[in-house]
This record gives C-alpha cells, structure tokens and sequence, in this order.
C-alpha cells in the first residue's frame, strides 16, 4: 500500500513539528503508535506521568492533528477518554519547507537591536 503523504501548510507543519518538539509528546506518540489506542489514565501509567499533565501534551498533539481523542462509556458506566495516533507523514525538504514557508500567517518576530 503506497503511502499518502499531505501537504502541509506553513501553519499546520509549524504546529506538527511544534507539537513533536517534546520528549513527552514523542513518547505519548509512540506508545499509542505501538499499543493502539488508549484511555487516559492507563496511557499515563504507561508512560510514567501525571494525568494532567498528558492532557495538557495530548491537548497539544490533537491541535496540530497528530492524535484524535474521543469519550466513551465502559461496560460500567464511567466515561473514559480514548486516544488514537492520526495517520500522518511529513516529508521535510528544504523544497517543502520553502513551500509551508510561503502560507505562513504568523509573523516573524521582530530583530532587536544590541
């Protein structure tokens, strides 16, 4: 099966790469990657940190597309928040960069004088 690969406009890739700038985000990647997708609290054991902080880089990792979340009802009535890695593939060229770069709506921050 030949792989999609999308393009990615200057704001989306900066927010990809921005989101993958993390150890913890690179860990909560590839162990949703590895094991599928996963509830909170049990990814958070898994990865050894604390629960809000995996929402706070989970929240992070969904904005910029890489995982999608979704709530769902155990067999018991509690409500758990599953986890799945969005299928994605950046190919960074200095060609594709300079593509993303011509989208780019951010400003770049002004140079200070010394």
């Amino acid at each position: 099966m030949k792989e999609r690969v999308q393009e990615y406009g200057g704001d989306e890739l900066l927010a990809a790469l921005s989101a993958l700038a993390n150890p913890h985000r690179l860990r909560v990647i590839a162990a949703l990657a590895t094991g599928g997708r996963n509830y909170v609290s049990r990814l958070a054991r898994e990865i050894g940190i604390s629960r809000p902080l995996l929402h706070l880089h989970l929240q992070k990792l969904e904005e910029a597309g890489l995982v999608t979340g979704r709530l769902e009802l155990s067999a018991d009535g509690k409500a758990l928040n599953y986890y799945e890695v969005s299928d994605f593939v950046f190919r960074l060229t200095p060609a594709a960069i300079a593509a993303a770069a011509q989208s780019l709506t951010t400003k770049p921050e002004p140079q200070r004088s010394p």
